[in-house]
């Protein structure tokens, strides 16, 4: 069967590598600005030909190339794992520079939560030789619920009781956003000297 990349992936490869690249450059240099290292984690990948082309069944899309590059834009993937709140934004805007890419959408979902309680900012760019990659922006706390969430839902089968299982994943969700203001609040406190008493 052939690639449903066709012969793009060298291509798609070189995108990950720069982007890879780049948000490590942004690590960097807000390293140097701030004194604390933004990134706990950094994860990139190219997804698999399996995982696209069952993809493109689920969105009842044809299983072509122009369906995985040019309809669907996640084939390409990062996700940043910041250490606080204000990590993900300072680099989602520090993101929207990058030379040779174009930011065709975002999504917040860190201030308008997804229904069951999920929480990341997603950027689309678009690369000089047009290709789509997606970059999720997320804190440590977002990142375990994810984390946990997709073992909790997609691993098991859920008999009964499934709006519970959503308003507890929802309810936990909840705990960790208030955690990840709090440390925000901790971490102003110590790095920019203020006292809130």
């Amino acid at each position: 069967m052939e690639s449903i990349y066709a012969d793009r992936l060298p291509e798609m490869q070189g995108v990950l590598e720069d982007l890879s690249a780049q948000v490590e450059a942004l690590r960097t240099q807000m390293r140097e600005k701030n004194g604390l290292d933004p990134v706990e984690h950094c994860l990139a990948r190219i997804k698999s030909e399996e995982s696209m082309r069952e993809k493109c069944r689920r969105d009842n899309l044809p299983e072509t190339t122009h369906s995985a590059l040019a309809v669907i834009h996640d084939a390409i993937g990062l996700r940043v794992v910041c250490a606080f709140l204000n990590d993900v934004y300072e680099i989602a805007e520090r993101l929207r520079t990058l030379p040779g890419y174009t930011v065709v959408n975002e999504k917040d979902y860190i201030r308008a939560a997804k229904p069951n309680g999920y929480r990341s900012y997603h950027m689309i760019l678009q690369s000089e030789n047009g290709l789509f990659a997606e970059i999720q922006l997320r804190t440590i706390s977002m990142d375990t619920w994810a984390a946990l969430e997709h073992h909790l839902k997609y691993k098991k089968s859920v008999d009964g009781n499934t709006a519970l299982l959503v308003a507890e994943l929802k309810r936990c969700a909840e705990e960790l956003a208030s955690t990840d203001v709090s440390m925000q609040t901790l971490k102003d406190m110590i790095f920019d000297g203020r006292n809130t008493q």
